[in-house]
């Protein structure tokens, strides 16, 4: 799908859904050809391109699906924050899954979702509402896990929480991913870096992109190694059918620092 519209933000902004609740305003606004979730005083969550919410706009998302292209065939996924849902669409649209759970702290987020943010009823995905920190214990073992747990504030507690990060690791099926959407400091690492590295022995790569995050691609165990040839095979055969290539990010891939 090449030569989608710019995000013109001179184009006026439209106001389709307000909601209030015990963890503040989200906000549902359409510019242009695109529609934009937000959390709080207009801070940004999500961005879906209405004519396909599965198209992926920002760097981020796209980081995130290079990382469940590290695994050749993932049947079963975890998600851990649902935002817009356009994530969860490309993977459940692009992959091999057969089960998507999804737990999403804030109720309303995924009825805005699907009412008008194009997230679609498949039969595949669960959406559990509730804490990720408490409800992830009763979560079902995953080939990917992604950790993308944001407020109005920032990045949510569990993206420094040693025990929770851990666990996420150990619900990843053998030769699995973990996938987690990280803040960059103004060094270019990773918010809690020492942390991430001491808690996965450095034994995981980093993609930084422009929107001032790094995503962090975690193996289930430290046997388990990147296979750079794989990966790249798997993004050049999906370029297609996505309209767009994930070879850029491919290229910015690190080891961790």
């Amino acid at each position: 799908m090449p030569g989608l519209p710019p995000v013109d933000e001179m184009q006026d902004e439209v106001l389709l859904a307000e909601v209030e609740d015990a963890y503040g305003v989200i906000r549902v606004v359409e510019i242009g050809a695109y529609r934009f979730l937000e959390f709080g005083e207009a801070i940004e969550q999500s961005c879906v391109f209405t004519a396909d919410p599965s198209w992926l706009e920002y760097d981020y998302t796209r980081a995130m699906l290079l990382g469940a292209l590290c695994h050749a065939a993932p049947q079963s996924a975890l998600f851990l924050g649902l935002g817009a849902g356009n994530l969860t669409q490309a993977c459940l649209r692009f992959l091999p899954l057969d089960d998507v759970e999804t737990i999403e702290l804030r109720p309303e987020v995924p009825r805005l979702a699907m009412e008008f943010l194009g997230l679609e009823d498949d039969p595949r995905l669960t959406i559990r509402i509730g804490d990720a920190l408490e409800l992830l214990a009763s979560a079902e073992s995953a080939d990917l896990i992604f950790v993308d747990l944001y407020t109005d504030h920032g990045p949510g507690a569990g993206h420094l929480a040693w025990r929770f990060l851990e666990d996420c690791q150990k619900r990843l099926n053998p030769g699995g991913w973990l996938i987690i959407n990280q803040w960059a400091c103004d060094d270019g690492k990773p918010l809690g870096a020492a942390l991430l590295r001491g808690l996965f022995h450095r034994h995981y790569w980093e993609c930084p992109v422009k929107e001032g995050n790094v995503i962090l691609l975690v193996p289930a165990d430290l046997e388990q190694r990147l296979d750079l040839d794989g990966l790249r095979a798997r993004i050049e055969s999906l370029a297609p059918r996505l309209g767009y290539s994930l070879q850029p990010l491919f290229e910015g891939l690190r080891p961790a620092s």
